[in-house]
């Protein structure tokens, strides 16, 4: 085995990885055999595609550059029940119309990452297999599962100590998923570690009625220092068909504490300039340069280096005061509420205005999404700050 291929298994290994099942050594030695494994990772068309699914993405085409045979399933199925993941009630289940309309251009944006003129990497659809399964078949899949395993699960449990209920259907999203493993007889299942239980299911159904070995990698999320994923509630959460400028302002509105975790799972930045970058943080470099080279890069992966080299000059121009002031304009005030800071740059004309544009996240202050009627603006930057409404409405506020 040629040196380089040693390196992209020990990338595939240790970048961005939280957890091999049954464990790293097991899965390196199948990689090292040169067998090409038949590997997948599954996204309910629930929603759109965001950064967190491309983590996954980026994992698979390390995969897919190493010659493995890649499936994209598309959980058709299962997205009409709803993951119960993380969640302290039941998703709302969806039609089989809104499955489809959410899942509309999603190969479109997988191909941004995987090479799909390849031949190893299809896309598959878990309803195909799954609706065909009779009340039978349902029995015994369920018979290799116990509710005390289900039951263990912590979001069932904070529902139990809340009084709240935990419907039937929400026990068979795993017993399904699980399935599609099986249905498709994988060696290797890729997703987030919030997914680890489900992935898990899939090892003991294949074991069962395969009697075969299936590894799972799981992910790490991308989160704050405190444990809290960037999210929709934030304003934060990039999505893959987002504008470029939107994804590069996000990004720049991320906490400082995520440069070193984005630039390792959410990037395809070689793995040596991710460690020089860990390494500049620790050092005390102005952590500002690091995340606009965040930024640029994944504006870079999505969009093309053109379209992140205008997203970089437009942050720069509105935040790097290089608007003229009819752009621009600067107020002076002592107003430090986000309702009294709308009306005094007149970017609302009311209160109310205000407070509906709040509501509606279409106000940011220094690229952050602020969604409470009572934010105050503070600590107070010597240079002030800038209140964006909308996408093209700016002011910078001064004391």
């Amino acid at each position: 085995m040629s040196s380089d291929k040693k390196n992209q298994i020990n990338e595939v290994l240790a970048r961005g990885v939280e957890h091999v099942y049954p464990d790293t050594k097991a899965l390196e030695a199948a990689l090292r055999l040169g067998k090409k494994l038949r590997i997948y990772a599954g996204f309910d068309p629930t929603g759109k595609l965001h950064i967190g699914h491309g983590v996954i993405f980026l994992k698979l085409r390390q995969l897919q550059d190493l010659g493995h045979d890649i499936i994209v399933l598309e959980g058709d199925f299962t997205a009409k029940i709803g993951d119960p993941t993380g969640k302290l009630s039941a998703r709302r289940q969806l039609t089989s119309a809104q499955v489809k309309q959410n899942a509309a251009g999603y190969q479109k944006l997988v191909g941004k990452i995987l090479d799909l003129k390849k031949s190893n990497v299809r896309f598959l659809h878990n309803d195909d297999w799954t609706s065909k399964l009779k009340p039978a078949d349902l029995l015994e899949l369920a018979s290799n599962f116990t509710v005390a395993r289900l039951l263990e699960r912590d979001m069932f449990q904070a529902r139990i100590k809340a009084g709240k209920d935990i419907h039937v259907h929400e026990f068979l999203y795993p017993i399904f998923q699980a399935y599609d493993a099986v249905a498709m007889e994988v060696d290797l299942q890729v997703g987030g570690s919030d997914q680890t239980f489900n992935m898990l299911a899939g090892r003991t159904l294949m074991r069962k009625l395969k009697g075969k070995e299936k590894f799972v990698l799981t992910m790490k999320l991308l989160e704050d220092p405190n444990g809290k994923k960037m999210g929709k509630s934030e304003g934060n959460m990039v999505n893959l068909d987002d504008e470029p400028a939107d994804i590069y302002g996000k990004v720049m509105s991320w906490p400082d504490g995520v440069i070193g975790a984005g630039f390792e799972i959410v990037t395809d930045v070689p793995w040596a300039e991710v460690e020089a970058v860990k390494k500049d943080l620790k050092a005390g470099k102005n952590p500002k340069v690091l995340k606009m080279l965040l930024a640029y890069s994944i504006v870079k992966l999505y969009h093309g280096t053109t379209a992140a080299i205008a997203a970089e000059e437009r942050f720069k121009q509105v935040f790097e005061e290089k608007l003229n002031p009819d752009e621009m304009p600067v107020f002076k005030t002592k107003a430090r509420t986000i309702i009294d800071v709308l009306v005094a740059t007149k970017l609302a004309s009311s209160k109310s205005e205000a407070r509906r544009l709040v509501a509606q996240g279409g106000v940011r202050v220094d690229t952050k999404v602020v969604k409470d009627e009572t934010f105050v603006i503070g600590p107070i930057d010597r240079d002030g700050v800038v209140i964006q409404k909308g996408k093209r409405h700016f002011a910078k506020v001064i004391w």
